[in-house]
């Protein structure tokens, strides 16, 4: 090599699997610390438990597999699972169901598919579907955000009420807990209220449920920072909100006093979280750039759909499921064309 000339190769060092979890996880601490804040310690707590039985779940699969144990779990894949699905259920959650939750995701939507790389669908997301279809009320006891809760939960009152089931002395679960933003909508006009009315609660921020609206804009943040460092593209998240927006907003147009602003359906719920963190999966997610933007959108357009007229109110984790399921045929027809060589070539 001449003095002043770098040989090759000349393309930036790959990104290392541990370093894109890590970045990751960075990303979500603004988000996670909103969540605490409004939420309490139960999410917390969450974290801690979904983090230790995920690894201890994916090391017991390894085991099982005859394969080591310690590369895998050093590359932070379990532990970036564990976090989102500590973020998506309620901070009341009791432990045994975090516990099943990780088996299902690590054990089951990860390993027993062949492990990081092979998982067809979102491990995360399995595991919380899979405890919303088995334990829907459990898996849609939320408290209310710290400025509406008549009394806030501590440390130990969490710490009791995750382990044991036991509300704080004198309290009932129905004085704990409330529902969400979205779940309150839904039920509000089933009852034939118009927004005008069901938006009079103190319950409603700006657009969305109030604090839902702030833990909605630190995730955001995080994604903004995802996005600078390249960790993700912008073809998913941009075209899944986009989706979900214009659609909610040709329905407002139609009637805006039985569909909310689309703006409520960005920030209630999980859509910034899932359009950042989840749909962006790069295992189970679409790979061409095509792909995505089709991806992302078909997300977002479902998500309002199962929203408005669907089981749930929240739907981002069924909807990256199912597009889990179409992403190899997606990139199968998005392919790009390869450089001299026809269409059909």
């Amino acid at each position: 090599m001449t003095d002043g000339i770098v040989s090759s190769p000349h393309g930036s060092r790959p990104n290392r699997v541990d370093r894109i979890m890590l970045e990751v996880i960075l990303a979500l601490i603004p988000g996670t610390l909103a969540m605490i804040w409004y939420f309490g310690w139960g999410i917390l707590i969450n974290l801690i438990l979904a983090g230790l039985f995920a690894l201890l779940t994916e090391t017991v699969a390894l085991k099982l597999r005859r394969r080591p144990a310690l590369p895998a779990l050093r590359d932070l894949s379990a532990l970036v699972t564990a976090l989102l699905f500590a973020l998506a259920v309620p901070p009341t959650l009791p432990w045994w169901l975090t516990l099943l939750g990780m088996v299902f995701a690590i054990g089951v939507a990860k390993q027993l598919y062949g492990g990081l790389g092979y998982n067809p669908f979102n491990p995360a997301m399995a595991g919380y579907v899979f405890l919303l279809v088995s334990y829907p009320l459990a898996m849609t006891s939320w408290l209310p955000p710290s400025m509406l809760a008549e009394q806030a939960l501590g440390f130990v009152d969490s710490v009791r009420l995750i382990f044991t089931g036991t509300p704080p002395p004198g309290l009932t679960w129905d004085a704990i807990t409330m529902a969400t933003p979205l779940d309150q909508m839904r039920t509000q006009l089933d009852r034939n209220l118009m927004i005008d009315e069901i938006r009079a609660s103190p319950l409603w921020g700006n657009f969305g449920g109030r604090g839902w609206e702030w833990v909605g804009n630190w995730f955001l943040l995080g994604g903004l920072f995802l996005l600078r460092r390249r960790i993700i593209s912008w073809h998913i998240p941009v075209s899944m909100l986009l989706g979900l927006l214009v659609t909610a907003g040709f329905f407002w147009l139609l009637d805006p006093q039985t569909h909310p602003f689309p703006a409520f359906h960005m920030f209630s719920g999980g859509a910034i979280l899932g359009a950042f963190f989840i749909a962006t999966d790069p295992v189970s997610a679409c790979t061409t750039p095509k792909g995505q933007l089709t991806f992302g959108a078909a997300i977002g357009v479902l998500v309002f759909v199962i929203r408005t007229w669907g089981g749930y109110p929240d739907a981002v984790a069924f909807c990256v499921l199912l597009m889990n399921i179409a992403a190899p045929t997606i990139d199968y027809y998005t392919q790009p064309r390869v450089l001299g060589h026809d269409q059909d070539g």
